[in-house]
């Protein structure tokens, strides 16, 4: 932020000589009397006063200017650059998605999908010094983000994944085991994977109770969300008259999901509808705060060259003024 500020701020109370001195010039113009006694003023009536006349003014303008600038000066002006040196100590964490097909259903709004890719997006925009990356799986998993802290490429990338990209299915193990190797060898104070699905284990070749062996060994924290309502929800099934929706009940794997948490450190949560899964990433974001250090500097130049410059000039104008032009006016 930059600024002025006076080294010397009780210098400027000597501008309040300044409305004084105004005040005082005003006053003695009024009582000013005349050096001749005429009886009348019949043979001035023709006379019109001068531009000159009037000119005599800006002699004592200039010269009240002067003093309030050098006032100025004697406080000392001064431009203040202040800057902040933010040092953190981020936390690397792995955003793992759900994208099969279960998470077209319709019990969050638009649906499963869009909903965790619009809150997963606030969660990412509320941490700009912690590198996050982005896995995602179904029947098989990849990574559609490494760790980055260039939060716009991410997101962008966020946006584009959609259910169908990579072959059906629920591989958890394979999706965790993914994240695992992406963030395993990461320097950070905190390693934290995110894992939200939608269902129950039923493909890869990584079980996930193995996977989160695995991160425990990294001393990886994993936190799962179970998303889906409760009950019974409409799922997308393709017919012979297009994909439609029909109502089915909503299976996920919580005991795994609470075993994968507990053994790495991490917690549970369910998520059934858009309100709580603002809810679940908003309480993750709390349990992981960044530590940032920040340490705050000033440099202050000097501005006292600019109003001492000008006062000079004014003094030299009115000096010349006064000995030249204005010389017989005042």
């Amino acid at each position: 932020m930059r600024g002025i500020t006076f080294a010397e701020p009780l210098f400027l109370w000597l501008l309040l000589l300044v409305p004084a001195a105004v005040a005082f010039y005003i006053f003695k113009q009024h009582k000013a009397n005349a050096s001749l006694r005429f009886p009348g003023l019949t043979p001035f009536e023709s006379l019109q006063p001068t531009f000159r006349h009037y000119l005599r003014h800006i002699l004592f303008a200039f010269r009240i200017i002067a003093i309030g600038l050098l006032i100025i000066v004697l406080a000392r002006p001064q431009a203040t650059n202040s800057f902040q040196d933010v040092s953190t100590e981020g936390i690397d964490i792995v955003l793992t998605m759900d994208i099969s097909g279960s998470m077209l259903a319709r019990d969050f709004k638009p649906d499963r999908l869009e909903a965790s890719k619009n809150v997963a997006t606030e969660f990412i925009t509320g941490r700009p010094y912690d590198r996050i990356g982005l896995v995602v799986f179904s029947g098989e998993s990849f990574t559609q983000c490494p760790l980055t802290t260039d939060h716009a490429v991410l997101i962008n990338l966020l946006r584009d994944i959609e259910s169908g990209m990579i072959e059906d299915g629920t591989a958890i193990g394979n999706g965790l085991a993914t994240a695992v190797n992406r963030i395993k060898d990461s320097d950070a104070k905190s390693r934290v994977i995110i894992l939200l699905t939608d269902g129950v284990n039923n493909r890869g070749d990584i079980a996930p109770a193995t996977a989160a062996e695995i991160a425990k060994t990294y001393g990886i924290r994993v936190y799962t969300i179970g998303v889906g309502t409760k009950g019974l929800a409409p799922y997308p099934v393709q017919t012979p008259f297009g994909l439609q929706y029909q109502n089915m009940p909503v299976e996920i794997d919580e005991d795994i999901l609470k075993e994968i948490s507990q053994l790495t450190g991490g917690m549970y949560f369910r998520a059934t509808d858009n309100d709580k899964l603002i809810q679940v990433y908003r309480e993750i974001d709390k349990l992981e705060k960044s530590k940032i250090d920040v340490r705050q500097f000033s440099k202050k130049e000097e501005r006292y060259i600019l109003p001492a410059l000008i006062a000079f000039i004014l003094v030299v104008l009115e000096v010349s003024l006064r000995n030249t032009l204005m010389r017989n006016l005042t």
